[in-house]
């Protein structure tokens, strides 16, 4: 008969296994949009100026929000909060899937993003504050990880093959069922008995922290089609960067701030969420550039465009779980995380020197380099992101590096594609002729690709200058390998 001990320990491990189905189907969300989009666009017969938006009203509330979320979930309980979110982004997911017009789909989008800045924060402090011995926490993390970064990639597939062979729509309807099921499993394993900040919500902090964030991702969203010296990029950037500064001083003079300091101050953390944010700027512009590498150049279907990132998802789940994480109980977390990165960037590197007529071998080459460093890497930093962080400020902390992610993905996105498009442009006007399309668009993809190869050393360099963990404890463990996760026993 099992133990008490062995039973709780079986519990935590099913209850990891519905945390990582919540944080898949946000990461799933942005993928498979991006995939369903063009066919959004001809069915609902909203304009080319007006598409981006069904991104960007999605990045606008989950990167405005995000703190405010973290701080309810330390206010009200992180469980409770994560089942509330989970039923309220299958609604929203579900109008999406209904949506009549461009403005009801807009609309489910903002939704969205609303219920995923609950979500995401309240998913990774319920997994922090969990899991807290170093071999358990280091192989929690580590699947956490992998379902984070693996699962774009899987939503590039998915969304390819439900828009080629069903209809678009079905790309917002299957996030439904994962969310029923993320309920319906985490209402029986999912545990939260830790602290809570029993404080009243600092308002100041939450409209300044919001509006600054939305400034800032607004910013990189028009910044794309109206360019980087436009008035209201610029005035987008000025408003985000003064809202913020103002947050900050704020902060240091209310008595229940939305963001203690205290949660920045800490070296490890803050090179946790600095590393990731650089890092996830060069992941989600490569995302978006190879994504045209295949189509445009390759002339790939979106379905085989999809199952071309496999080569990049496989071994970022072996990098997260089996390097990352065996090598994160054993040694500090700093070496992990330079060295990850560094192999990230030789990735690139392989990616700014393909050609137009490279061979598949070549591409998934470089992927997989790419995917074996960011896993690998990405592992021991969202580990040290609640580093030594008090309980009741395990939300916020969580919800900072959820943050890091969506900001410097809104920054990457804009950033690299801009730069991708006038350096191709550039080359065009010089090098017209027959065949300079495919020339111009590698050319400009190669420049783009440098400059992340340079975002990604900076990533490596603040850990390596910041990050003074030491290496986790050896604690006895039964065995080496992940806990079976049994079915959740009926009540």
């Amino acid at each position: 008969m099992p133990t008490r001990h062995a039973a709780s320990q079986s519990q935590r491990w099913r209850a990891l296994l519905f945390i990582s189905i919540a944080q898949l189907m946000v990461v799933l969300d942005g993928a498979v949009m991006n995939i369903a989009l063009p066919s959004a666009q001809q069915a609902l017969h909203f304009t080319d100026g007006s598409r981006q938006w069904v991104v960007t009203a999605y990045g606008l509330a989950f990167g405005g929000l995000l703190l405010v979320g973290g701080r309810i979930g330390d206010m009200v309980g992180r469980k409770r909060i994560f089942l509330i979110a989970l039923g309220g982004f299958a609604i929203a997911s579900a109008i999406c899937g209904l949506a009549a017009n461009a403005a009801m789909l807009l609309t489910a989008r903002a939704l969205q993003g609303v219920f995923a800045a609950l979500l995401a924060p309240a998913a990774l402090s319920l997994l922090s504050l969990s899991f807290t011995q170093p071999r358990e926490r280091a192989k929690a993390f580590g699947v956490f990880s992998a379902v984070s970064i693996a699962g774009g990639a899987v939503g590039l597939i998915v969304g390819g093959l439900l828009t080629q062979y069903l209809n678009w729509r079905f790309a917002m309807f299957v996030l439904v069922p994962i969310a029923v099921i993320g309920i319906l499993g985490a209402s029986r394993t999912v545990h939260d008995d830790s602290e809570r900040h029993r404080a009243r919500l600092d308002i100041p902090g939450v409209l300044l922290a919001s509006l600054g964030l939305v400034g800032l991702v607004y910013g990189f969203g028009v910044a794309e089609s109206h360019g980087w010296s436009a008035g209201v990029t610029i005035g987008s950037f000025t408003a985000g960067v003064l809202l913020l500064a103002t947050f900050v001083v704020v902060q240091t003079r209310v008595t229940s701030p939305l963001l203690p300091l205290r949660v920045l101050t800490e070296r490890n953390r803050a090179a946790a969420y600095l590393s990731v944010g650089l890092a996830i700027v060069s992941m989600f512009g490569m995302f978006l550039l190879l994504s045209y590498y295949f189509q445009q150049v390759k002339g790939w279907s979106p379905v085989m465009a999809g199952l071309a990132f496999m080569p990049m998802a496989v071994p970022q789940a072996v990098g997260a779980t089996q390097i990352g994480a065996r090598l994160a109980h054993r040694m500090a977390p700093r070496p992990i995380m330079v060295g990850g990165y560094l192999v990230t960037a030789v990735g690139l590197v392989l990616l700014a020197l393909l050609r137009a007529d490279s061979g598949f071998l070549e591409i998934a080459f470089a992927e997989a380099v790419i995917g074996l460093g960011i896993g690998t890497a990405f592992m021991p930093a969202m580990s040290i992101s609640t580093h030594g962080v008090e309980p009741r400020d395990a939300g916020v902390a969580s919800a900072m590096i959820s943050s890091s992610q969506q900001v410097g993905g809104s920054i990457g996105t804009a950033l690299l594609n801009t730069i991708a498009t006038s350096s191709a442009a550039t080359y065009l006007v010089s090098h017209g002729g027959p065949g300079a399309r495919n020339e111009s668009l590698m050319h400009g993809y190669s420049v783009a690709y440098w400059v992340a190869v340079g975002f990604v050393v900076a990533a490596a360099l603040v850990s390596a200058v910041m990050v003074n963990a030491g290496a986790p404890k050896h604690v006895p463990a039964l065995a080496d390998d992940l806990p079976d996760i049994a079915p959740v026993p009926a009540h």
